[in-house]
This record gives structure tokens, C-alpha cells and sequence, in this order.
């Protein structure tokens, strides 16, 4: 799906040094740092809203997929109720009409948002605020799903309930995902792979497939599942000595 080859960043120094990385197609990948390693910028790179300093991002077989783009902030406008939100980027491709509007009107759905259509930003909790914005950057299709922190502001129980939402999500529509997430617990749950940044500048330490048996939450109460984080946090720490 995407390839990272040699990829060095720079704004008033170095930001990104020698990052080489495959993304499999329809895999769900974190990406774990401490701050100012990277993490954002990478995903910056992957939509190529950021061009590398030196290096390439190249897409499978060249082609641009569809990205979808969520943010730690839910970048709501206010003026438009939830409908008209998601109905944003398919608006302005094709205008309004039926068919996108029955398309947004599903997204919402999935998103668990039905019956809020006609609702403004203002009336809503943090986590339907997030919902919105996840059902907006998929109302297009999606090859390639980028989130940068979403659940970061969320108490515990929301953030969970939106956690299974998207996995639930991405089990069935089969897209790409690259996490970014400061919480190790997170990215070890929702994630079949890590890759842990160092900073100074940002490069990968460490790369971790997650295998499990049965279902998520039984391997989130599992010995392994706790001892997947002890490790991974472990690797964080190193990543942090020269800070």
C-alpha cells in the first residue's frame, strides 16, 4: 500500500532521519514516540501534504489511493449540522444530491450517529464530535486511513467505546490505517504492528507484530497483552535517553 524509502525531514533541523517502511495493504499500524519524534510529520508524509526533505513515498503500483484524514481535534465546522459536515469532501467533488446524501447518511450510521443528522457541533458530547469526523474522512471511500491522536482527549470509557467503533469499522471495510497514539495500551490493542520512533531526530527502534489468539478483549486481560506493553514501553524509554 505505501513504502517509505529512505526518508529524512527537515524544517529548522532534522525531524525524520532514515525512515524505511513497508504498510502492508489493509493492515492496522501504530506508530508510537516520544513527542517531537515524528509522528505527526510521518503522517504528513504519508498524505503527502509534507514532501520529504530527501527520500520517497510511493504508493502501491504508483497509484494515489483515497486517504481519509482525522485529527486529534474533531476540525468541525460549526455553522453546519452533522449531515452537512460529512457531506464536506463529497460536496466538493460531485456537488450535492441524493445519492451522496444517502451515502452520508450510512456513514453516520456506521459511525453510530443515526437520528443526530440534524444536530450542530455545539450540541454534541466530545465523542460524537470524533464520530463525525471519522465518518467524514471515510464518506468518500478509503484505501488509506490516517488518525493522529484521535482519542487522545477522551475520557477512558468513550475512548474505549470509539476504539472497538473503529476496529469494528475497519474489520469490515478493509482499509489501511496508520495510528499515531501516545498510549502503548492503545496502540498494542487496536494494532497489528507497532514501530516506535526515537527522537533527535525521529527514526524506528523497534518494530513489533501483535499476534493473538481468541478475541481482543480476552488478549487485552491476557498475561502476554501486559507483557507487550511492559516491553514496548521499555523500548520508549530508550528512545528517550538522549532527551
Amino acid at each position: 500500500m505505501l513504502n517509505f524509502s529512505g526518508i529524512h525531514k527537515e524544517f529548522d533541523k532534522e525531524i525524520l532521519s532514515n525512515i524505511n517502511l513497508k504498510v502492508r495493504e489493509g493492515e492496522f499500524l501504530s506508530i508510537l514516540g516520544p513527542s517531537g519524534s515524528g509522528k505527526s510529520t510521518l503522517l504528513r508524509l504519508a498524505s503527502k501534504i509534507l514532501n520529504p526533505s530527501k527520500g520517497k513515498v510511493e504508493y502501491k503500483q504508483g497509484k494515489n489511493p483515497l486517504i481519509g484524514f482525522v485529527f486529534q481535534e474533531p476540525t468541525l465546522m460549526p455553522w453546519r449540522n452533522v449531515l452537512s459536515n460529512v457531506l464536506l469532501p463529497l460536496e466538493l467533488k460531485e456537488g450535492i444530491n441524493k445519492s451522496n446524501i444517502d451515502i452520508a447518511n450510512e456513514w453516520l450510521t456506521k459511525v453510530g450517529l443515526a437520528g443526530k443528522e440534524n444536530s450542530f457541533p455545539n450540541e454534541l458530547s466530545g465523542g460524537q464530535k470524533m464520530r463525525v469526523s471519522i465518518a467524514r474522512a471515510l464518506v468518500q471511500g478509503c484505501d488509506l486511513l490516517l488518525l493522529d491522536e484521535p482519542f487522545a482527549a477522551l475520557d477512558e470509557i468513550t475512548r474505549s467505546k470509539l476504539e472497538n467503533d473503529l476496529l469494528s469499522i475497519w474489520e469490515k471495510e478493509k482499509f489501511t490505517v496508520l495510528f499515531v497514539t501516545h498510549s502503548v495500551s492503545e496502540a498494542v490493542y487496536l494494532s497489528e504492528r507497532i514501530i516506535v520512533l526515537s527522537s533527535n531526530p525521529g527514526q524506528i527502534i523497534y518494530e513489533k507484530n501483535i499476534d493473538y489468539d481468541g478475541s481482543r478483549k480476552e488478549f487485552q486481560g491476557s498475561n502476554h497483552y501486559h507483557e507487550i506493553n511492559n516491553h514496548i514501553f521499555r523500548k520508549l524509554e530508550e528512545g528517550m535517553k538522549n532527551d
